[in-house]
């Protein structure tokens, strides 16, 4: 019971030093000066006392005190000369040590000069050579010694005072990316994670250590192994270092980890980041992003730069997630002028600064207007004459258009209009219009009314002296994008659940929104005019499946610490998205993830006809089911699922497009 007292004390006091020493500011550099001469003057005494326990002869023509005085003198000149006190103790390195060495060595030779003018004027020394060399070896030494005891009892203190606090982690990878992270992990006393062991696929080498770190070799039983290691080194997460293993071994492993009871990190590679010394800043929690099963997207670059560079360039729905990252990317192309148009405030307001900051050669407007607007928008186009519009101005979220159609019918479809019709008034070389895979035999009210917009612009292509090529690009969900899954239930996450699926069943395609608007660019590189570009979304995810694994990825589990529930089917909700129509199909093109729709063929007078009983209906008072029964005729693909407008389809009868009014 004694011994345990006095441990007790004995750490409380260990813990008071450390933690007075840890919070000591630097030290002043008169300090740092007065501190290195004490050891000169320690190692010039070392120096005599070994010259006199040898038979060697001495000079007396300084005492001894004045002979140290003298060295001390020439010594404070050196170090004032190369700055040798300009460097924190505790954070000394190899430039610290050069510059130690640069003022001993000066100051060794003007002593050892000093000492034979000197000798030559007067026929006797001041100083034994032996002993200038050996108190110049002594100093040097004893200095860079004192910083190293200074620095490593530094690390200590302040690795042992944090230690409880930090996540130990496990560094996957041995290699010089991953020594080099987790060198930088140790040395940075702020780093919330301090590595214990590097974990290895390759069967030699395991037996080894790196900076006293174990090598520790992945067994065939992954998650058997990561269990024993979270057991006998306490660690809390793996870290996974750039882009080295594949989507599907990363699959692997992540399932595996959470499985072992670890949370997943993950870091970029060392040539991405600014500083080393920043590198706990650029390690965070896996993200859900990473772990989808696609293959890097890549675009002609070139082609695109010779398309766009020199254009007068327009970007509808400029502020909105897709506009804005098109703005973006438009702008490192070196547009004559780019117009970025959107009707929200904030947000223009955001990609205004954002492109002032970055692009400060561009020449750029942003204008705050309507799309539905035929007057400002007829202004606009007389005004900057576009070569090239991208149009992604849209309402996207289904159960608001469901609620409010006449505002996605006047948006995305009279808007739609709107611009194509004066695009090709004023000759523009090309129109792309940002659709969306429920634009395909939809089921709600939002996706008609980006069909019925893509129908326009189809029909508008054939029409006789038309020279502008518009082009449709369709593709799925935008990840990260105003609205998504993923911050929504990222949010619902950190608000501490549940977590809400509408179905268990429920399957999406997502693709990033750089790729998407990489792909767009692409697209309108590649289009003659009149076609819809349908983009390679690879492999559906379930949502439940990407509920599951982001409340894991939080370190979370799923059901237990953070509940799921089914809501149900929203409305106007499908179980799955198409990228085809019925009666549609797809070819190839030279890009291999885009392939090009064939598509049918509409009139142009009967859907001008169908937009202007639809335009005059979204403006005057009146029942919602007549204006989407309106739109169902034009629209004969569209079948309300989980809606009020169900019972409209059963009334269809005669009234649906026949072959008369489509071209085979």
């Amino acid at each position: 019971m004694e011994k345990t007292t006095q441990l007790r004390f004995l750490n409380r006091q260990y813990a008071g030093v450390r933690n007075y020493v840890l919070e000591q500011r630097f030290l002043p550099r008169w300090a740092v000066i007065v501190i290195d001469l004490s050891i000169c003057l320690f190692s010039y005494v070392i120096t005599l006392a070994f010259l006199r326990s040898i038979p060697i002869d001495t000079f007396n023509v300084l005492t001894a005190v004045e002979r140290a005085g003298l060295i001390l003198g020439v010594q404070l000149l050196c170090f004032a000369l190369f700055k040798t006190y300009s460097g924190i103790i505790r954070h000394s390195t190899f430039t610290d040590v050069y510059r130690l060495a640069l003022a001993i060595g000066s100051a060794f030779l003007i002593i050892v000069i000093g000492n034979y003018a000197y000798l030559n004027f007067t026929g006797e020394q001041v100083f034994i050579n032996t002993g200038i060399l050996l108190y110049s070896f002594l100093s040097l030494t004893s200095l860079i010694a004192f910083r190293i005891v200074v620095k490593e009892v530094y690390r200590y203190l302040s690795t042992t005072a944090s230690q409880n606090s930090k996540k130990r982690i496990l560094v996957f990878g041995v290699n010089d990316q991953s020594i080099g992270i987790a060198q930088s992990l140790l040395s940075d006393a702020n780093s919330p994670y301090r590595p214990v062991a590097f974990l290895s696929t390759i069967e030699k080498g395991h037996n080894y250590k790196i900076m006293d770190m174990p090598i520790l070799r992945l067994s065939d039983t992954l998650e058997g192994s990561l269990k024993n290691f979270k057991k006998k080194y306490g660690v809390n997460g793996l870290l996974l270092v750039g882009d080295a293993l594949s989507v599907p071994e990363k699959n692997s492993i992540v399932e595996k980890t959470f499985a072992a009871g670890l949370e997943v990190y993950n870091t970029f590679m060392p040539e991405k980041w600014n500083k080393l010394s920043d590198v706990h800043l650029k390690i965070a929690p896996l993200q859900i992003e990473d772990l989808l099963d696609r293959d890097p997207i890549e675009t002609e670059v070139e082609a695109i730069s010779k398309d766009l560079e020199g254009k007068t360039i327009l970007v509808t729905g400029g502020a909105g997630s897709i506009g804005s990252e098109l703005a973006k990317q438009i702008a490192a192309f070196k547009p004559k002028k780019l117009i970025v148009l959107d009707n929200a405030e904030s947000a223009l307001h955001k990609i205004d600064l954002y492109l002032t900051n970055n692009f400060p050669d561009l020449d750029f407007q942003c204008y705050l207007a309507d799309v539905t607007s035929k007057g400002r928008m007829h202004g606009i186009f007389a005004k900057f004459k576009f070569d090239v519009v991208y149009h992604a101005a849209a309402y996207k979220h289904v159960p608001m258009i469901e609620t409010h159609p006449r505002e996605g019918i006047r948006t995305n479809t009279i808007g739609t209009r709107i611009l194509a019709e004066l695009a090709s008034e004023y000759k523009c070389e090309r129109f792309v219009m940002v659709s969306t895979d429920k634009a395909v035999n939809p089921s709600n009210v939002m996706g008609a009314t980006k069909r019925a917009a893509e129908m326009y612009v189809q029909a508008l292509q054939q029409m006789p002296g038309i020279k502008t090529k518009f082009i449709t690009t369709r593709f799925g969900n935008v990840l990260g994008s105003n609205g998504s899954v993923i911050p929504f239930f990222k949010e619902q996450i950190k608000n501490g659940g549940p977590v809400t699926v509408t179905h268990k069943d429920i399957i999406r395609y997502f693709m990033t929104i750089q790729e998407a608007c990489q792909l767009v660019l692409q697209a309108g590189t590649m289009g003659k005019g009149g076609e819809i570009f349908v983009f390679d979304m690879g492999k559906p995810v379930r949502i439940l499946d990407m509920a599951e694994r982001m409340i894991k990825l939080s370190g979370l589990k799923p059901y237990e610490d953070i509940p799921i529930e089914i809501t149900g089917l929203r409305k106007g909700e499908k179980l799955y998205e198409e990228l085809l129509n019925d009666g549609e199909n797809t070819l190839p093109t030279y890009h291999p993830k885009i392939m090009v729709s064939g598509v049918r063929k509409y009139e142009y007078d009967y859907v001008c006809s169908a937009l202007d009983e639809l335009d005059i209906m979204i403006n005057k008072v009146g029942k919602k089911k007549a204006i989407i029964k309106q739109l169902k005729l034009l629209v004969p693909e569209f079948v309300s699922q989980n809606s009020v407008y169900c019972e409209l389809d059963k009334a269809k009868g005669e009234k649906v497009l026949n072959g008369s009014k489509v071209k085979k």
